[in-house]
């Protein structure tokens, strides 16, 4: 609920419902996921999120606000997740047919993390999976100590590679001209107009390049924000990154 771009977007509503339940909702249709646990902070803020939870059935785990490596593997312990499917609060257009593909990669040949985030992305903003095991997670709550490794999970894997069996899964088409993760006002109301135009559940990656076909110009709500805003930001200062 503190975000600075978008204060309270994961609450935000979208055809009567937050941006919560889409995310929830897209991931349901999954066809490996097993558990759904959102993993918030202890903030007082986010009460209204382990209300939410509550409300519709879904399991919470509440950590560290700062510290999102620490909270993502006390959640994993605590539930005895492995491996863990990583969805960040700001893809309520998630695919779940994206996801099952990653973690079919994952489960192919033992590998320690599987992820289609590459930077530069090669998928559309918006559809970033992560699968990774319990072992490397731990692994990686043990060893990160820099404070872009503990806020944000992925740097620590991206950028030690050679500590882990990695697998980074591409697009067949280049589509990062497409922006649907919610990160500021612009994106929370091309979101509104993508669930309001596409009726079927879930919404899937084709269904939104359709609509973009028929429809350019919904697409321009958003279209003067920095792409790859959200990762510049959580990589901000973090050069060996950049470097790999």
């Amino acid at each position: 609920m503190s975000s600075t771009r978008l204060p309270g977007k994961v609450m935000k509503m979208v055809n009567s419902k937050p941006i919560l339940y889409h995310i929830t909702n897209q991931l349901s249709y999954s066809k490996f996921l097993k558990k759904i646990v959102v993993a918030t902070s202890v903030n007082i803020d986010d009460n209204i999120i382990e209300d939410y939870t509550k409300k519709i059935g879904i399991s919470c785990f509440r950590g560290k606000l700062y510290d999102v490596l620490d909270r993502h593997y006390q959640c994993a312990k605590k539930f005895s997740l492995d491996p863990i499917i990583r969805i960040p609060s700001d893809k309520p257009l998630i695919d779940p047919y994206i996801v099952d593909e990653v973690i079919k990669k994952f489960n192919s040949n033992q590998y320690d993390y599987v992820s289609n985030f590459v930077y530069p992305l090669q998928y559309n903003v918006g559809t970033e999976v992560e699968v990774f095991s319990f072992k490397a997670l731990e692994n990686a709550w043990k060893i990160a100590q820099k404070p872009f490794e503990r806020e944000h999970l992925f740097p620590y894997f991206h950028n030690y590679k050679n500590k882990f069996k990695i697998h980074f899964v591409s697009n067949l088409k280049d589509l990062t001209n497409l922006r649907y993760t919610l990160d500021r006002i612009e994106d929370l109301k091309l979101i509104r107009k993508i669930f309001s135009s596409i009726k079927k559940r879930p919404v899937l990656k084709n269904d939104i390049l359709k609509l973009f076909s028929e429809k350019p110009e919904l697409f321009n709500i958003n279209k003067n924000l920095e792409h790859n805003e959200g990762q510049i930001k959580s990589l901000k200062g973090n050069s060996n990154f950049y470097n790999n």
